[in-house]
């Protein structure tokens, strides 16, 4: 999919989803989880959906993920460096839909 190596993905996901598995589950709980975010149509938005699939590649072992899950992890770097290059509120980036949405794909911006 992204045309780099399962090494290069590893070594970038482990870097950008700097949170715990229970840290975004206990995050994915939250309003401020549900807040952000385009939905498919089915009320749960796709970074909420990602951080679901985030923890359970964070729990697998590496040798044991699918194509699918090291699919997911690429399209994971790429939208949290997107992300991260557009940039957060001048105020507030503690409480911003900006900082919500990239905890939603598994990166506290304020770690």
């Amino acid at each position: 999919m992204s045309g780099k190596s399962h090494d290069e993905i590893w070594d970038e996901f482990r870097e950008l989803v700097n949170m715990a598995p229970k840290e975004i589950e206990d995050f994915l709980e939250t309003k401020e989880s549900k807040s952000v975010g385009d939905t498919g149509g089915d009320g749960e938005s796709t970074g909420h959906k990602s951080g679901k699939r985030i923890v359970e590649i964070k729990r697998t072992d590496k040798s044991d993920l699918s194509d699918d899950q090291w699919d997911h992890m690429a399209k994971v770097v790429g939208y949290i460096k997107r992300h991260k290059a557009q940039g957060g509120p001048e105020d507030d980036i503690e409480h911003s839909k900006w900082r919500y949405s990239l905890m939603n794909w598994g990166h506290d911006p304020l770690k």
